[in-house]
């Protein structure tokens, strides 16, 4: 989630390779995945502090306030997304390669991504704790992978 309104920034887009609205529209970032094989550069999407080189960051825009919640269709497209980017760049669906900021950040904890709590709920599904929706995330990517294989 960006933390911010249901639409991206320019402060998002720069920080992310996709971002999706809150009506299910795809935003592409500045930057391409691609970009983030090596950010010795400077040139690269910082979407995860310590977790930049070699991933992928999809944000969802929201979460500021109770004014701008993540909705379902965000969270449909957004997994319906990273389905597609795992097929396109060969990424297995798993807990070390699908990961929240928050898991993410416990895994790593040298990182500056250590202690963040985004994603540890989703009202809008009934799910609630940091692994909880890591694993409906990864859940739905699998599903929408099995059906975009068909």
């Amino acid at each position: 989630m960006t933390g911010g309104a249901g639409k991206p920034n320019d402060t998002d887009l720069e920080a992310y390779h996709f971002l999706v609205d809150e009506n299910g529209a795809i935003y592409n970032g500045k930057y391409k995945p691609e970009d983030n094989l090596d950010c010795k550069d400077g040139k690269y999407a910082h979407h995860c502090g310590g977790g930049n080189t070699g991933n992928i960051g999809i944000a969802l825009c929201g979460m500021w306030s109770r004014l701008y919640p993540i909705h379902r269709i965000q969270l449909e497209r957004a997994c319906r997304l990273c389905a597609e980017l795992c097929d396109k760049y060969g990424i297995p669906i798993g807990n070390k390669t699908i990961m929240t900021h928050a898991e993410f950040g416990n895994s790593h904890t040298n990182t500056s991504s250590f202690g963040k709590v985004d994603i540890n709920k989703l009202p809008c599904v009934g799910i609630y704790g940091v692994k909880e929706v890591g694993n409906w995330l990864r859940n739905k990517v699998q599903w929408y992978r099995e059906r975009l294989r068909t």
